[in-house]
């Protein structure tokens, strides 16, 4: 058995692109139009990691999404988690849960998905303004 890609339901296609490859670092992999069945799947997966994809199924026909909440979270290990969650803030990304310990953050998608980053190795020693920042909503 292999672990193949976790599909995750969008609104807005370029709104997602925005902030799953622009402002997270995700990479597309792969875009198919289905005219038949009137939806998009698109493909990414993060620099040099092939293997673990997230699959972006956009419905042409629009439809209410609700639980982006108990879908969980995706997770992601990077290098820095400062300049990380800094690129976020730059594209306008709000950090739900600030990395105040050098070692977790979540962020939201346009979508509500809840994404975990979470610092390669040992946690980076705690650093302003991160370790003085509050949580902002629900993550």
């Amino acid at each position: 058995m292999k672990y193949l890609h976790t599909m995750v339901r969008v609104t807005d296609l370029a709104a997602s692109l925005r902030f799953y490859c622009d402002a997270l670092g995700l990479r597309e992999l792969s875009r198919k139009d289905y005219p038949q069945g009137r939806y998009t799947l698109v493909f990414l997966a993060a620099p040099g990691d092939d293997s673990a994809q997230v699959e972006l199924t956009y419905n042409w026909d629009p439809e209410n999404y609700t639980g982006g909440r108990n879908f969980g979270h995706l997770a992601y290990a990077v290098d820095d988690i400062y300049a990380t969650c800094g690129r976020l803030q730059d594209h306008g990304v709000v950090i739900h849960r600030p990395p105040r310990d050098g070692h977790m953050a979540f962020v939201r998608s346009p979508d509500a998905i809840s994404i975990e980053l979470l610092q390669r190795g040992e946690p980076l020693p705690p650093a302003e303004p991160w370790k003085s920042m509050q949580n902002a909503g629900s993550w």
